[in-house]
């Protein structure tokens, strides 16, 4: 019989390695673009497809500032395994094959990338590597960038390309059939750690046995592997608010599932964009995640516009919607482990609301957040973990028994 316990855990262990081994296969190698600005505010794509991907198994990371370290390492989030090449030759020649795919992981607010940088583009077309691009600017609609992808039988991705006219959706209303809660992670600036945020949580609640499903409203997401969503910035402004609307329905329809997150884009507060507050109308979402970087005096890439405080974006949001903000979480830029803690505190004091750091601290203040607002999660959290419980005792007790060391009394 013990030899029977170790073959059957041994099976499971390699349908296991297996299993990785499948989705392994499906996903696409990607060498990601990213020079002088990994770890960055512009490297922000670069970084969360090193943290997450369900399409690319990310290789590399070109940018010559950092060659030789790991880009785990490089995010202060432990060794990943993925290195950081100078250039294209060296990734290349280090890796020993190429790659399927050449992602452009920078997102600048120029409307045009260099000519440096178009090209490195062709070098990767010529070496036989797709394009990935989450740009403005689509490369599907350069000519010169399309013929050379014909001639090196490659293909070029534009992730943020909107649908067509034909394919857009006006807001309908169709959200008030929604009935599981919808929670939209929003935020106080741009690139301050929404869509990881909302990634984690939304790994983190499937984990528990809790169906919950992402959409997205920005190009890394979708590059991540989003099933639903679209990226807000690049619509129409008519078509924003229905896309939203229409994803969050669609995922809803779709998937049957216990909650609903959406990723947020910018702050409803900020001058220049307009997607938040897109997002907020489009998914009337049932509860807010707000992610605030304490250590940021300014807006990302405006020297001259001051940061607001989680205090003044928290009364906007609750003035121009019905929902409440029932967490917040903090992006711990340019802070120590002492500082993190002590703003959690502050803020818990102040704001009277659970605040975690995710990437410090995990999402448990979150889920018993979501469990607190929204008991029909807490009594499936309760039951998923009974379960979880009881599956574990019985396999104890089946250890115990073959080992002849229960005894009943």
């Amino acid at each position: 019989m013990e030899n029977l316990i170790e073959n059957k855990t041994l099976f499971t262990k390699n349908q296991w390695e297996q299993k990785k081994k499948d989705n392994a296969v499906q996903k696409k190698t990607g060498l990601v673009y990213c020079e002088n600005q990994f770890g960055l505010v512009d490297g922000k794509t670069a970084a969360a497809l090193v943290r997450h991907s369900e399409v690319y198994s990310i290789v590399g990371i070109i940018d010559s500032s950092l060659a030789g370290k790991d880009a785990g390492e490089e995010l202060g989030e432990g060794k990943s395994g993925i290195p950081i090449f100078s250039d294209l030759d060296d990734a290349l020649e280090s890796l020993s094959y190429t790659p399927d795919c050449y992602i452009y992981g920078k997102a600048p607010l120029a409307t045009f990338i260099s000519i440096k940088d178009r090209l490195l583009i062709f070098e990767a077309m010529k070496k036989g590597m797709d394009i990935i691009s989450g740009l403005h600017e689509f490369f599907t609609q350069d000519p010169e960038l399309s013929h050379i992808a014909a001639l090196n039988g490659v293909q070029i991705k534009d992730i943020r390309k909107p649908p067509l006219l034909k394919d857009l959706h006006l807001f309908t209303g169709q959200i008030s059939q929604v009935n599981v809660p919808v929670i939209a992670v929003l935020g106080t600036d741009c690139a301050c750690g929404k869509m990881t945020t909302a990634v984690e949580l939304n790994k983190v609640l499937n984990n528990l046995g809790i169906k919950s499903v992402l959409v997205a409203t920005g190009q890394t997401s979708l590059m991540q592997g989003a099933k639903y969503g679209v990226s807000t910035d690049a619509l129409i402004s008519q078509f924003m608010v229905g896309e939203v609307e229409h994803s969050v329905v669609q995922a809803f329809e779709n998937e049957s599932p216990d909650i609903i997150l959406v990723e947020g884009q910018s702050a409803i507060s900020h001058p220049a964009f307009l997607s938040s507050i897109g997002i907020l109308k489009g998914s009337m979402p049932d509860g807010v995640i707000l992610q605030h970087p304490p250590a940021r005096k300014f807006r990302c890439d405006f020297p001259d516009l001051a940061m607001p405080t989680p205090e003044s974006e928290i009364k906007l949001i609750e003035t121009i919607s019905k929902t409440k903000v029932i967490a917040i979480t903090l992006s711990h830029e340019d802070m120590n482990e002492q500082e993190v803690r002590e703003t959690i505190e502050y803020y818990e004091l102040q704001l009277q609301l659970p605040t975690t750091d995710v990437l410090s601290n995990g999402c448990q203040k979150l889920v018993q957040a979501l469990g607190d607002q929204f008991p029909t999660l807490k009594n499936k959290i309760e039951r998923e973990n009974f379960k979880s419980l009881s599956d574990h005792q019985a396999q104890k007790l089946n250890r115990l028994e073959e080992n002849d060391e229960f005894v009943l009394t």
